[in-house]
């Protein structure tokens, strides 16, 4: 599941692809398509019939047809069990994922999903809305520990190898522009503590397992009272805490990140309880998804997305692993 870190086709060919990909579909979902945004996969937005879907163009070297497949599965459970989650629609022969063919071999796959309505929060809102956000990753998780995978359910595995080795899945961290050596040597540190860390908290049924692995506010939907969850394409296997140091993600030094932690695990603990054990652990999962996050940004330097960070954001990277080694009362996190 971890290899080439990002896909090199161009914007043209991407919508070629899901045009060839609609077309599947049966009349009525044909209709105009545009490319919405870049990030792991392309999204296009459907307009057909007078209504919207969303395209996922998988990229290459990333998640297989079962995998995607086991994905859409949980999704279906979830929405048994009354959770607003993305559905998938199914082509003229009943498939929901796409295999589209690449010259070398080569394939793409791609999910048309009916468009969910909402408002989407940012860091400008008030920090109880993290509170929605707390609340509703609970859901999630309770609703984990107790489904019963289908047979040949298969997911990605988000243990502290995959997220911050040199082999993660996002990349090595050590590529990320703006690092020295010196540097090098407070976040190997921090990453020596990490290990130790979640090695002692281990991964048992109740800490680990299917997680959604980006639920940040940029997922998350608001809609006449309800709260909807978007792109599950990360979901897998991981500590359940990591969805709160995911729902930070790229902000862990902004001025009011703490207060957003806080409010996260008020809104967790309304639906489920987090033990002192779990919140010992907070601290590490929070600066662990930081240099996950960093590795993302070095193979991930062309995209909007990591472009948009600017120049100090690796330099924030470092200056939490210090706070995170010398001060490990308080969370690595803020200005």
């Amino acid at each position: 599941m971890s290899a080439k870190q990002y896909d090199t086709l161009d914007n043209t060919t991407l919508t070629l692809l899901a045009q060839q990909a609609l077309r599947r579909y049966p009349a009525p979902l044909q209709g105009e398509i545009r490319l919405l945004c870049r990030s792991e996969n392309a999204t296009f937005v459907v307009t057909a019939g007078g209504k919207r879907y969303a395209l996922r163009l998988h990229r290459g070297d990333y998640h297989e047809k079962v995998d995607i497949e086991s994905e859409l599965l949980w999704l279906d459970a979830l929405r048994e069990a009354g959770i607003p989650v993305p559905e998938a629609l199914v082509d003229c022969e009943g498939v929901r994922v796409q295999t589209l063919p690449l010259a070398g071999g080569q394939v793409r796959h791609a999910v048309l999903f009916h468009w969910i309505d909402g408002d989407m929060p940012d860091t400008g809102v008030d920090p109880r809305a993290f509170r929605q956000l707390g609340e509703i990753t609970a859901r999630l998780h309770q609703h984990s520990r107790q489904w019963r995978k289908p047979e040949g359910f298969r997911r990605i595995l988000w243990d502290h190898p995959s997220m911050v080795s040199a082999e993660g899945h996002w990349g090595d961290w050590r590529d990320a522009q703006g690092l020295t050596h010196h540097n090098h040597d407070v976040v190997d540190a921090a990453l020596a503590r990490i290990r130790h860390q979640l090695n002692e908290y281990g991964q048992d049924q109740a800490r680990f397992g299917l997680i959604h692995a980006d639920l940040r506010l940029t997922n998350l939907l608001l809609w006449q009272g309800e709260t909807r969850v978007i792109d599950f394409d990360d979901c897998g296997m991981g500590w359940y805490l990591h969805d709160l140091a995911a729902a930070i993600s790229f902000v862990e030094h902004h001025p009011r990140a703490e207060a957003w932690v806080e409010n996260w695990l008020a809104g967790y603990e309304q639906v489920a309880h987090i033990s002192d054990a779990d919140i010992a652990v907070v601290p590490a999962l929070l600066m662990q998804r930081r240099i996950q996050l960093t590795a993302w940004v070095a193979s991930h330097a062309q995209t909007e997305m990591a472009q948009s960070l600017g120049s100090e954001w690796v330099g924030h990277t470092v200056r939490l692993c210090h706070r995170f080694m010398e001060e490990e009362s308080l969370l690595p996190v803020g200005a």
